[in-house]
Order: C-alpha cells, then sequence, then structure tokens
C-alpha cells in the first residue's frame, strides 16, 4: 500500500520548461549558420523554404478540420511551420534584428501553446492523484474493518476453545470422583454425555 516518495532532479523540472526556448534557439542557430553559407539574399533558398513553410501550414489546417481532426498532428504540422519560417528568414536576412524578432515573438507564441498543454497535463495529474489517494485511504478502510473482524472472530474462537477445555477437563475430573452417574446428570437437566454413554455400551 505505501510507494516510494521518489524526488525528481531539478533538472528533470526544468528540461520540459526549457524545451520551447531550446527548440527555437537551435532553428535560429542553424538559420544564421545557413545564411553564413551562401543562403543569404538567395531567392532560390527563400522560395524553398516558402514552400515548405506553406506546406507544413496546409497540413496542420488539413489535420484540424472536421470533427476527426488530430490536434496532435495539427500542432506539430503548424510547429513545424512556423520553424520552417523562422529559419527561412534567419538563412535569407543579411543581420540579426529580424531573426532576433521572429526568434521572440516565435518563444512567445511556443510558451503560450505549451502553458496550456501543461496545465492539462496537471490537472489530470493531480485528479489522478486524488482519485488513487481516495482508493487507497478506502482499501484501507476495508482492510482495516476486516481485520478487526477477522480479530474478534479469533478471540471468540478462543473463548469457545478455552471453555470447551475447561469443560472437558471439569467432567474428566468429575468422572473420576466417587459416586459420578451421568444418568443423574442428565436426570437433572444438563445435556447428555455421549462419553458415558459409549463407555457403558462397550
Amino acid at each position: 500500500m505505501n510507494e516510494p516518495i521518489v524526488h525528481r532532479h531539478w533538472l528533470a523540472h526544468a528540461t520540459p520548461k526549457a524545451a520551447p526556448a531550446v527548440a527555437t534557439s537551435t532553428v535560429l542557430i542553424l538559420g544564421r549558420i545557413w545564411n553564413a553559407n551562401g543562403a543569404e539574399h538567395s531567392v532560390g533558398n527563400a522560395a524553398l523554404m516558402v514552400v515548405l513553410a506553406a506546406g507544413a501550414a496546409a497540413a496542420g489546417a488539413f489535420a484540424s478540420a472536421g470533427r476527426a481532426g488530430d490536434s496532435v498532428i495539427a500542432g506539430t504540422a503548424f510547429a513545424a511551420s512556423g520553424g520552417l519560417a523562422l529559419a527561412g528568414v534567419a538563412g535569407y536576412a543579411d543581420g540579426l534584428p529580424l531573426p532576433l524578432l521572429l526568434w521572440a515573438l516565435a518563444t512567445t507564441v511556443a510558451y503560450g501553446i505549451t502553458a496550456r498543454h501543461w496545465r492539462t497535463d496537471r490537472r489530470d495529474t493531480l485528479a489522478h492523484h486524488r482519485h488513487t489517494t481516495e482508493r487507497r485511504e478506502e482499501h484501507g478502510h476495508i482492510e482495516r474493518v476486516e481485520a478487526l473482524r477477522a480479530g474478534a472472530q479469533i478471540q471468540v474462537a478462543r473463548e469457545g476453545a478455552a471453555y470447551a477445555t475447561a469443560l472437558a477437563q471439569a467432567l474428566t475430573a468429575r468422572a473420576a470422583l466417587p459416586g459420578f452417574d451421568p444418568a443423574h446428570l442428565t436426570w437433572a437437566g444438563l445435556p447428555e454425555l455421549p462419553t458415558g454413554h459409549r463407555t457403558e455400551e462397550n
């Protein structure tokens, strides 16, 4: 019933919180590396990134449309579209102000989207923890009641065994006395003693 308490390392708590900033920063760095290797003012590279970003955005729109839309696929497609757009601007632009502005915007949007998922996950985790605690307390109460009931039954059985033993010892001692007559005990209203009858029959 008692589960071990596991303390997570602070890195395990901080890693999910830093993931959106790490992702957008990685895209920005890769875009600037691409810019330094010939993508600056390259119309072909810019057109390629525009087509890829538009395709990813269209895929996200189709995935989220209708009642059977998948929010995970749509979110992934829109995130890919934003990342491609950021990488295209970072690779095409000749200065840092515009890429940094888009990086800040993309990071803010990413945190805004993931914050909602974090709240949902936290709500589900708290509900699960509350449900588990309630069930643990209910099972603990049932176990305590059953333990008390079993203890009472054991105590009754012990008292019954002690009474039977004392009665058997008393009858044995009484039978050893001179003048003991089982028929007289039966006549007095006591239950018939099968031991005495078996002795007489044998």
